[in-house]
């Protein structure tokens, strides 16, 4: 076949024409014949049995029935008008019944001459009656290229309206199939058909559309996914791969007097053993001639900062200047407030740049920078400004990268004339499968347990008719000198009735825990930063026993001394959203305690969330539960669902072939680099046609 020949543009098949074919482009984007094989169907009925009128019965069944029309008629109704024929076959007769299409329909419908209807019947005014019929003269359907299974095909509103019904996509499906002869170009290679007794491509896009029966279904399903899997992973793997071997970093050869006098006279406590194996994995990295580029996810409390901390002690037994943004002030003074002990003790020159930084300061911190006598910046957005030029920045670290985009990034790694290593840390624990996906071109270094002495949050879902108990739960851990946040959800399109539920929440906080006996603070998004900070600073030193706030309070503010969370509406937030909030206590030794208050009113995924949380602390577990819920797309946030625009598979249910086609991917990549091999050949020919046609498989980010 014309290897251009699936590029055709959809108006040159048979049966479309420039009219259907800009209906086509609108609504399932589908420009040229290879979008349209890529149509794949989302599920199969059975059309192996013809129904006789005679022995319908009240089911809500899909069914089809050989008859003819007798006769048509338009009824008119309250609203609008309905078109109404008589359908009948040797046992009775039906209803054929349409509320939009008219003209179009009446002008097709022919009178008296066998037909194949198909849909449900339903049961009305005592007779069986068929909305929207698929209808399919008698001689047409018994030349069609038909299977027992018949293809359901996604569909919208609007093409159903204009006469593009399911029956037509099939037809238009049979047309390619005819034109192409049946000669679709391999695209894996022979080694990896027979490793895994995949069906040839030919015969897995045939059984796709037009199923000889379910077990070849089956086989077409899962070659067809794992084709798609593959070519992301393999995609992703090679942009790694080249990374590697062409983005040179600074090689750190010395692990010198900074990492191990603080190693060995410093460490405030023992690493666990995930810390450890994560700082061999960056150490090994940063020895490397090629630049680092490392994911780091560790849980709320894992211990990533002292990793950061040690890589960057690296950076400076070598030279290099280090630097660490973060997403908020807050966030980044606690970080900078947590290392500045530690860079006393070792000699080491810190400061800390934000938008609130005056302007003395600034100039100062500029001047070292440039001339090498600062070691160490940590800042916000702040740090990506043109005016902070380093001497010789070597390592980048980002936290909480999620709420950075690829262009703040890369504005760091244009710091100098090499880029820096980059470290990239999250605390949202990301879903194995996700991350193979969306962060595959990474490495991923994952801290998967809890520094020892840390006691698990207790969690439990209270209803509001429980409240009373819970005001004197948090009267007794007051009374044992402990703090209490009080969070309430923030959802933007209702911003003034958050605020509303915030203040009355506010105000029945007060009248239970009077101000003359307790202190109370208050934060939301409209304060001021000033008084935003005022208030955590109370509550971070102790003068307030109570914190009433929306989520602003979810990354990033460590006081070891507040021991209960309490998360009104709790069925209003997200599951990653409550963990990120329960790891806000469990910060001291304290046992610590996370209360989820909601009403009676809940929904399925409400109550399978509630019960997760209480179920369990790991963020993975917790993550995957997520994913399953809300799917990628939500998850990722709209910057990056895009990768996971996926034709046949679905990284949920399909993790199993995720797995199998990266570990598939990798093997081909580490056995032949640049797929010169010829048995790699129809990859490397379907790779270039990825990267030449995006509209081919648009999941590739």
């Amino acid at each position: 076949m014309n290897p251009n020949f699936l590029q055709t543009p959809i108006e040159y098949l048979k049966g479309v024409g420039p009219n259907r074919a800009d209906l086509l482009k609108k609504e399932l984007d589908i420009h040229a014949l290879q979008d349209l094989i890529n149509l794949f169907p989302n599920r199969y009925l059975d059309r192996t049995r013809y129904y006789k009128i005679g022995e319908l019965v009240k089911t809500n069944a899909e069914i089809q029935i050989i008859g003819k029309i007798v006769s048509i008629k338009t009824v008119e109704q309250k609203k609008g008008k309905r078109l109404v024929a008589t359908f009948t076959d040797e046992t009775g007769k039906m209803e054929l019944v349409w509320f939009r299409g008219h003209k179009w329909i009446r002008e097709s419908i022919k009178l008296n001459v066998p037909y194949v209807i198909f849909g449900k019947a339903n049961w009305f005014n005592d007779h069986f009656s068929m909305p929207h019929p698929e209808m399919e003269l008698l001689e047409e359907h018994e030349k069609s290229l038909r299977s027992a299974m018949q293809p359901v095909y996604p569909s919208t509103e609007k093409l159903a309206n204009r006469g593009i019904t399911n029956r037509v996509i099939n037809k238009l499906m049979q047309q390619l199939f005819f034109d192409a002869k049946n000669s679709f170009s391999e695209t894996l290679s022979k080694s990896l058909l027979e490793a895994l007794k995949l069906l040839p491509k030919n015969e897995a896009l045939f059984n796709i559309h037009f199923p000889e029966n379910s077990k070849l279904l089956a086989a077409a399903q899962y070659r067809l996914k794992f084709e798609e899997l593959f070519y992301i992973q393999l995609q992703l793997l090679r942009k790694n791969m080249l990374h590697k071997s062409k983005i040179k970093g600074y090689p750190f050869t010395e692990v010198g007097d900074y990492f191990n006098t603080f190693y060995l006279d410093h460490l405030p406590f023992e690493l666990t053993d995930a810390q450890k194996r994560v700082i061999k994995e960056i150490r090994n990295d940063l020895g490397n001639k090629a630049q680092m580029n490392r994911l780091l996810q560790g849980d709320v409390g894992s211990g990533k900062t002292i990793v950061a901390f040690m890589s960057m002690l690296i950076a400076l037994d070598n030279g290099f200047q280090a630097c660490l943004m973060a997403p908020t002030e807050i966030l980044s003074a606690q970080h900078y407030n947590g290392l500045i002990e530690w860079c006393n003790k070792l000699n080491i020159s810190i400061s800390i740049l934000t938008g609130s930084t005056n302007t003395s300061k600034r100039k100062k911190i500029h001047e070292n920078l440039e001339n090498g006598t600062l070691h160490l910046l940590i800042g916000t957005h702040a740090l990506l400004e043109d005016k902070v030029k380093f001497k010789n920045l070597g390592l980048a670290i980002i936290d909480e990268q999620h709420r950075f985009g690829v262009a703040q990034r890369s504005k760091l790694w244009r710091k100098n004339e090499r880029p820096p290593h980059m470290l990239v840390m999250t605390a949202t624990p990301i879903p194995r499968t996700l991350a193979m996906s969306v962060y595959g071109d990474l490495d991923i270094s994952i801290i998967d347990e809890l520094p020892p002495g840390r006691k698990q949050v207790k969690t439990v879902h209270r209803f509001d008719s429980n409240r009373l108990q819970v005001f004197r739960f948090i009267k007794d851990e007051i009374s044992k000198g402990r703090q209490v946040y009080i969070v309430y959800p923030l959802i933007q399109e209702s911003e003034a009735l958050d605020y509303k539920d915030l203040m009355d929440g506010y105000e029945s906080i007060v009248r239970e825990f009077p101000l003359s006996d307790y202190q109370v603070s208050i934060v939301h998004g409209k304060m001021k930063p000033a008084d935003k900070n005022y208030e955590m600073t109370r509550f971070a030193k102790g003068e307030t026993q109570i914190m009433v706030a929306t989520t602003v309070i979810e990354v990033g503010v460590d006081i070891p001394n507040a021991s209960v969370m309490i998360i009104e509406s709790a069925e209003r937030f997200g599951l990653s959203q409550l963990h990120q909030l329960r790891g806000r206590v469990g910060r001291g030794a304290e046992q610590s305690y996370c209360i989820l208050m909601t009403s009676h009113k809940l929904t399925i995924d409400a109550r399978t969330r509630l019960e997760t949380m209480v179920r369990t602390n790991d963020g993975f577990e917790i993550a995957e539960t997520d994913l399953k819920l809300r799917g990628p797309g939500d998850i990722m946030g709209t910057q990056q669902s895009g990768v996971l625009n996926l034709r046949i598979a679905d990284i949920v249910k399909d993790s199993d072939i995720l797995k199998i086609a990266r570990s598939y991917a990798f093997q081909t990549l580490k056995e032949d680099p640049s797929l010169s091999h010829p048995d790699n050949l129809p990859i490397k020919k379907t790779l270039a046609q990825l990267v030449k046609y995006r509209n081919i498989w648009n999941y590739i980010s």
